[in-house]
């Protein structure tokens, strides 16, 4: 069974050295340096590791946090270095990697133009955006003009978490332990998955999705916990705003979801549930998550063959035009 994995990392050694120094300090100081070389790694280690696992495609994007929080000049100019880099790996390899674009969205107007000349140029299949830019949301209207240009390229935008501004951090996540259990229960463990779920709530409400409805977006971790509120979302928010179809819809005709490391059956069985199986795909979430485990995850799935297929590729193929 053929598989495409949407949310799998790359680093380059510009951005190491730049927004991933402190990242990549913290991981090497951890014991993972490991993770930093296959972040680099572009090439034969990275396609050996993914024969090994029985992933065919990886759809590269670069790791978090991305150039989100960066000013806007140095992020134009990193976000087009790191977009020839990776267009360059995937020239090398096109049956085996394909590729997120990464935009300055504190420049939106140039963003726009980077994710089109990508588009255009080499191919790629959409954009991942890291979050919130340095507080900002993409449910601001500043930013529509991202939004506008990867509705009329037909090429979706995968919200990827980032930990949530400083203030949110300082108020909701320090608490009575350490600093660094707070720093983990902001991020990984809990934080950045509910932020990343605030931020599509926010994109839904907005009306983002009615003035751009062809718009598609893609959520990782099983869809960062959205489905399990979907039916109290839809309940009581109903009631409070006035938008051109019904809550859930959006849900189900705006949005895609990918395991990324969540590879636990309940969870995904309650998002199968919510949206079907139309709208999952698969991801691994490389190099922090293990391809292999991911790969034994889908060959298990309480699903049929054909369900099976549509995770494992089917889907990723309609969304990205394969």
């Amino acid at each position: 069974m053929r598989t495409i994995a949407l949310e799998e990392h790359f680093a380059t050694p510009a951005f190491l050295s730049g927004p991933g120094h402190a990242m990549a300090e913290q991981a090497r100081a951890a014991g993972g340096g490991r993770i930093i070389d296959m972040l680099g790694d572009l090439g034969e280690g990275r396609i050996a590791a993914m024969d090994q696992a029985g992933i065919d495609v990886q759809v590269l994007s670069l790791t978090a946090p991305g150039v989100e929080q960066m000013p806007p000049h140095d992020a134009v100019l990193l976000a087009r270095d790191t977009n020839d880099h990776l267009a360059a790996a995937v020239d090398r390899h096109p049956d085996r990697f394909a590729a997120f674009a990464t935009v300055a969205t504190a420049a939106p107007d140039k963003a726009a133009e980077e994710l089109e000349r990508v588009v255009r140029e080499h191919g790629f299949k959409g954009v991942l955006i890291n979050g919130h830019t340095q507080g900002r949301y993409l449910d601001d209207e500043f930013f529509w003009a991202i939004l506008e240009r990867a509705e009329a390229l037909g090429v979706p935008i995968y919200l990827h978490p980032t930990p949530p501004p400083r203030q949110v951090i300082e108020a909701s996540y320090v608490g009575n332990y350490p600093g660094e259990v707070a720093d983990i229960l902001a991020t990984s463990a809990w934080g950045w998955h509910i932020e990343t779920a605030t931020h599509v709530l926010r994109i839904v409400l907005s009306g983002a999705f009615d003035r751009y409805p062809g718009l598609q977006f893609v959520v990782g971790h099983m869809g960062e916990g959205l489905s399990f509120m979907m039916p109290r979302f839809e309940q009581i928010m109903s009631h409070a705003v006035k938008l051109e179809r019904p809550l859930g819809a959006y849900f189900s005709d705006n949005l895609h979801y990918t395991f990324a490391a969540f590879n636990w059956t309940p969870t995904f069985l309650n998002l199968l549930l919510q949206v079907g199986a139309d709208r999952i795909l698969f991801a691994t979430d490389h190099p922090y998550g293990s391809m292999e485990n991911a790969r034994s995850f889908l060959d298990r799935l309480p699903v049929s063959r054909s369900d099976s297929e549509r995770i494992a590729h089917g889907n990723a193929e309609r969304l990205l035009g394969f």
